[in-house]
């Protein structure tokens, strides 16, 4: 995979097995074996937006498990590209959960939807006729409306793996990494620190508009005031122009974008005649790149990612049962899959209801605490990164619990 997704793990611990917790009121706590940055690639790739087409023959069902209820799990295993490689490794994590978990009562309908939204549909079609009490996938933006129109006739949910929030909504929750968790994350905590006047200076894309608006609010919210926003294209140098003028007035500025764009745009702003060492540096989680620590510039900026400890656990026990490398999205699937079998043994009939799935406690997975809004987006619980020249460190653990 590319960026983010085909990112080498470090050894990673032992495997635990825990089944369902009670979190706050008893609101089950998916406390999975034990970050997460999001792909800028997943907003101009199929990940986010469009279809991709099929590199091979469809893959044939597959049953997994010997449980009563039936999920099912709509990837596309055979579509072309990156697309497949996370498709393939996000099955792996799939089966790697239901083995982890004890005596799970699940069986998994595996669908291959080729990549497309007619594919998403059949598949889906499919899974329902064999009885699927609900719908895990499918991974692109553009095949979750032709799940979504078969399941919400029927009262069925669908928790797909798109970083698109436009798909979401009833009966439709995303699990992925969505930049609002980020900005929400880091101007938070900026915010505690002291920090009142920000400046911004974004990509003129997809990604981009998705973090302007939620740092807009966020910083709204925390009765902050923005002091220079500018966005850029393929020009970088008039708009760090323009934001280099008008730092003096901000104690903090964000800097959202992929690792080597990030660089470049850090870079811009020095020759504009910034220093940025003056200013608390703000980022996303697609800081987590080994451009961004090796950057002089760059040391002790913050940014909002997953604890990475998780995740290392995950790519160890992965690497031991399939002999490679899991893609970065591939513990979405190993966290729903574990999660329906959570639900499954503690929940009785309302398993999958939409008051359970979006209780407001939340749930435990491998990248910490996340939970389901009524909307269908999703929020988690991030830790706080500070860069430096090793990697980076934490400054503000993941939280243990949600606030209201």
């Amino acid at each position: 995979m590319e960026g983010p997704h085909h990112r080498k793990s470090p050894s990673a611990s032992g495997a635990t097995r825990r089944t369902a917790l009670g979190l706050i009121v008893g609101a089950p706590l998916l406390s999975a074996c034990s970050g997460v940055q999001q792909s800028l690639s997943q907003f101009s790739s199929p990940f986010g937006g469009q279809d991709a087409g099929p590199a091979g023959p469809p893959q044939q069902p597959q049953s997994v498990g010997t449980g009563q209820v039936k999920v099912g799990l709509i990837l596309p295993l055979s579509a072309s590209g990156n697309a497949g490689l996370a498709a393939q490794s996000m099955r792996n994590a799939a089966e790697m959960a239901l083995a982890e978990f004890q005596n799970p009562n699940i069986q998994l309908l595996i669908k291959d939807d080729g990549g497309s939204a007619q594919g998403a549909g059949q598949g889906t079609q499919q899974a329902l006729s064999e009885g699927a009490e609900i719908i895990l996938g499918p991974l692109f933006a553009g095949s979750v409306p032709a799940a979504a129109q078969l399941t919400r006739p029927r009262g069925t949910s669908v928790i797909a793996f798109s970083t698109d929030s436009s798909v979401a909504g009833r009966g439709v929750y995303l699990l992925s990494f969505l930049p609002e968790s980020d900005i929400n994350r880091i101007v938070d905590y900026s915010s505690s620190i002291g920090k009142r006047s920000f400046a911004a200076l974004l990509p003129d894309n997809a990604y981009g508009n998705v973090v302007e608006a939620a740092f807009k609010q966020a910083v709204g919210r925390k009765n902050g005031r923005i002091v220079v926003f500018e966005k850029y294209g393929a020009d970088r140098a008039t708009p760090a122009r323009t934001v280099a003028q008008a730092l003096g007035q901000a104690d903090a500025l964000l800097l959202a974008d992929d690792g080597d764009s990030v660089v470049a745009t850090a870079d811009a702003l020095t020759a504009a005649g910034s220093n940025l060492r003056n200013i608390q540096l703000l980022g996303t989680g697609l800081w987590d790149n080994p451009r961004v620590f090796a950057s002089p510039v760059l040391q002790g900026g913050l940014y909002a990612a997953p604890d990475p400890a998780g995740f290392r656990s995950f790519a160890g026990r992965y690497r031991a049962k399939f002999g490679g490398e899991p893609v970065r999205t591939a513990t979405l699937a190993y966290d729903a899959v574990a999660l329906m079998a959570a639900l499954a043994r503690t929940q009785g009939a309302q398993r999958f209801a939409p008051e359970t799935l979006t209780n407001p406690s939340g749930f435990a997975g491998i990248d910490g605490l996340f939970r389901f809004r009524s909307d269908g987006t999703n929020e988690r619980g991030l830790a706080v990164m500070k860069v430096a020249t090793g990697g980076a460190t934490a400054v503000a653990g993941s939280p243990k619990s949600f606030g209201a």
